[in-house]
């Protein structure tokens, strides 16, 4: 199993609590290659919050993330980049075939491209998009994934959709990986997100709090709906995102949780127990979370990709960084 790090890149996610900088942003794509992590992702917004986390009223930063992931591929040289994952209603397809295709030549063939629906309406609202129903932004995913999967396949492409109209587009020069960056489709799954996996995308992620037997259980779901499709099961790929708290010993993690209830903003687990933490997270010594990771792989996860600390893309401790890197990795990569 590949073990990936989700970059901090929000005014929240440093162990300071400091505002991001680029500086900060690419010195820990940097150190995360440097540390031997498979992959670095980078989401998609235009501010956060992290109230609905605990923590206090404001808004947070973020960067673009094509344009951070290109700056990034030009200062790392072995380290897979993604996006985990771009928002498709907030660009047209043609444009992320071209961005994914220009990352994908200048990283040499590390480039992964996750695309979701969306569904944070704070931000379509502040900048003028149409949040509409989810049944109408996964329409739009599904007519961007299918433009983008065509164009990165070096198509020539006709295309008349309800959102999208395409009169012999292609696509040159042509991305460095054959057929183009593996497309992810991100979100907790369900028919027709399935169906969306099936039809036109590399595999399916899912994040932040899973276990491994209701995960399996949602992956057995893709399957059924990747055969119906007329598609070989095991074709379709799978990874997954967790929080991660991992420790030495039994000593170290209870003393590395209470750090991460002083990190979290607003106190947001001061309440919560470490068991309880860590029933839907990659919690516990290093030897207990390769035994986690052992049951994911069971069913199907070929990559874990962690986000170091109680809220998405930040990092609490850089320490438990490095013993992920010089422990857990070694471990993991025979799964």
């Amino acid at each position: 199993m590949r073990i990936g790090l989700a970059l901090p890149h929000y005014d929240y996610s440093f162990p300071g609590g400091e505002p991001l900088t680029w500086s900060a942003l690419l010195d820990a794509a940097v150190r995360a290659e440097s540390l031997g992590f498979d992959s670095a992702w980078i989401s998609d917004h235009f501010f956060t919050e992290i109230r609905r986390y605990g923590g206090p009223e404001g808004l947070l930063g973020s960067v673009e993330p094509f344009t951070a992931l290109a700056a990034i591929a030009a200062a790392t040289s072995r380290i897979r980049l993604g996006t985990l994952v771009a928002c498709a209603p907030f660009r047209h397809p043609a444009h992320v075939a071209k961005m994914a295709t220009t990352i994908d030549l200048l990283s040499g063939g590390r480039f992964d491209l996750g695309i979701g629906a969306g569904w944070y309406e704070a931000e379509f609202d502040a900048f003028g998009y149409d949040f509409a129903t989810l049944g109408e932004r996964f329409s739009i995913l599904e007519e961007s994934v299918e433009v983008i999967a065509r164009l990165l396949r070096n198509e020539q492409v006709d295309f008349d959709g309800e959102h999208f109209q395409l009169d012999g587009a292609f696509n040159h020069p042509a991305p460095a990986q054959p057929n183009g960056p593996p497309i992810w489709i991100g979100g907790k799954g369900g028919p027709r997100q399935f169906r969306l996996v099936a039809r036109h995308a590399a595999g399916w992620n899912s994040v932040w709090r899973w276990a491994p037997e209701p995960f399996g259980e949602r992956v057995q779901e893709l399957r059924h709906v990747a055969e119906s499709e007329g598609r070989d099961p095991v074709t379709v790929r799978v990874s997954l995102g967790l929080y991660a708290l991992i420790g030495e010993d039994k000593a170290d993690v209870a003393a590395r949780f209470k750090v991460l209830q002083a990190w979290t903003p607003g106190g947001g687990i001061n309440a919560v127990s470490l068991d309880a933490y860590a029933t839907d997270t990659l919690t516990g010594t290093v030897d207990a979370c390769v035994e986690t990771l052992s049951r994911f792989a069971q069913h199907g996860v070929e990559e874990l990709i962690v986000s170091a600390a109680t809220l998405p893309f930040a990092i609490s401790d850089w320490s438990m960084v490095e013993l992920i890197a010089e422990q857990l990795i070694p471990k993991a990569r025979p799964l």
